[in-house]
């Protein structure tokens, strides 16, 4: 008896030493150190009055972080915000070379432990599956497919490397995987629960299989369970550019922050289209059929303890589309036109074609941090305001005692993202 008890008190003390040591991803309302932000030289659509905003309204709650690609990036961003009258006391600069944008898809996916320390998942970076891009894109043609996958492989490499970058400069311990992922992809509920879109998963892994991801996903992020649902919006499609039905055509990467969000440990907030809306057009159609089938896996799903969630549906935007035309190159294009070649050669439309650009647009791209919700707002697009009050009355039900504050981030949504996918929260230690 007395090795019995022995065994079973060695047994507890190793359990209990694994606890403190393991690393897990907190989730997003908890507090917060930093939210960190990408900075490039502007792109096409100027992204930074969106990013203004975005400083203005986080400083006063968080420390604000900025990866800059190279010191004349650096001095750049921080001259255009000084000339936005940008109070800069609270934002950190940072050299990190990485020519992109969207921090929380490369950069640093950030854990802690129960023992106070910092960690980093180090996920790999294929620039949201481009070698399955291309290969799709040219018919499996390798000598299109090796020349211009050369083309974008040192920037690739470059900023694969962001998310280490940040780990050394925040003394984080790194746990790496070759499982190739993007933090917009990533859902958790802090307590052990993921939620992945299957989809991008399975895109950007051609050559790993799915019970080898999730174990993946569960050994670097701390998880036990993990969630899979299929499909993402159809505004979000994989791969830049896609025909998503008929002459309805944009760009994407199927991340889940587009369309299934926790707000607390046991609900998730998930993007729906009411019936009434699913007939107006073939996107609220294609949304209405994936959001329902994510309904139904979530319905029936359970969290790490056995326990259904409480679902509770947020309306997505109306649908906003812009009059385009298939140019022949970017020199000959006004701003939202696209080229025809950078189409799928079996989707690609002929040069003068007039095609419907449709933005990723989502009120659930939002970033939750100290005392403050970020989320994107429509009206000026020509959506809804009863629609968008009915959102702000939701964020305010599950976002108790933290301002709901909206910015239009219309250019984000443009290149296929949002708020969410322009920050990168770091949690607070329990030092």
């Amino acid at each position: 008896m007395k090795h019995l008890l022995f065994i079973i008190s060695l047994t507890t003390l190793l359990s209990c030493q694994q606890t403190e040591d393991t690393f897990y991803m907190p989730a997003e309302w908890e507090p917060h150190e930093a939210v960190w932000l990408g900075w490039e030289e502007d792109s096409t659509f100027g992204f930074y009055p969106a990013v203004v905003e975005m400083v203005k309204t986080l400083t006063p709650h968080v420390t604000v972080k900025v990866a800059c690609d190279s010191d004349s990036v650096l001095q750049a961003a921080k001259s255009y915000l000084t000339r936005q009258q940008v109070d800069t006391s609270n934002i950190r600069f940072y050299v990190m070379p990485g020519d992109r944008y969207w921090i929380r898809d490369h950069g640093a996916a950030f854990l802690v432990n129960k023992k106070g320390e910092l960690g980093v998942a180090d996920f790999g970076w294929n620039l949201y599956g481009y070698p399955v891009f291309l290969q799709e894109k040219y018919n499996n043609n390798q000598d299109s497919v090796r020349k211009y996958l050369n083309q974008r492989l040192p920037s690739m490499i470059r900023t694969g490397r962001v998310d280490s970058l940040m780990a050394i400069a925040e003394n984080a311990v790194l746990i790496k995987t070759d499982v190739v992922h993007e933090g917009g992809n990533m859902e958790v509920n802090g307590k052990g629960t993921l939620i992945v879109c299957e989809s991008a998963v399975k895109h950007r892994n051609p050559g790993l299989t799915k019970a080898y991801m999730e174990d993946e996903f569960k050994r670097v992020l701390g998880v036990s369970k993990v969630i899979w649902l299929k499909q993402g919006l159809a505004d979000d499609p994989n791969g830049f550019f896609r025909r998503i039905t008929g002459n309805y055509v944009g760009g994407g990467v199927q991340h889940s922050d587009e369309f299934v969000r926790f707000s607390n440990a046991n609900t998730i907030l998930l993007a729906w289209v009411d019936e009434s809306e699913k007939d107006l057009n073939p996107i609220n159609k294609m949304n209405y059929e994936s959001l329902n089938e994510s309904y139904q896996i979530l319905k029936n799903a359970t969290d790490q303890d056995g326990k259904p969630f409480t679902i509770v549906k947020v309306p997505l935007p109306d649908l906003i589309t812009r009059k385009i035309v298939a140019s022949a190159d970017y020199a000959s294009a006004s701003l939202y036109d696209i080229p025809a070649n950078r189409f799928y050669l079996s989707e690609a439309p002929s040069v003068g074609d007039t095609l419907l650009r449709v933005p990723a647009s989502s009120y659930l791209n939002y970033l939750v941090t100290n005392g403050v919700v970020l989320v994107s707002t429509y009206i000026a697009e020509g959506s809804s305001k009863e629609k968008e009050d009915r959102v702000c009355t939701i964020f305010e039900e599950q976002f108790p005692g933290r301002k709901i504050v909206f910015i239009n981030a219309m250019s984000q949504n443009w290149d296929g993202g949002g708020i969410h996918c322009s920050t990168q929260q770091q949690p607070r230690s329990m030092r």
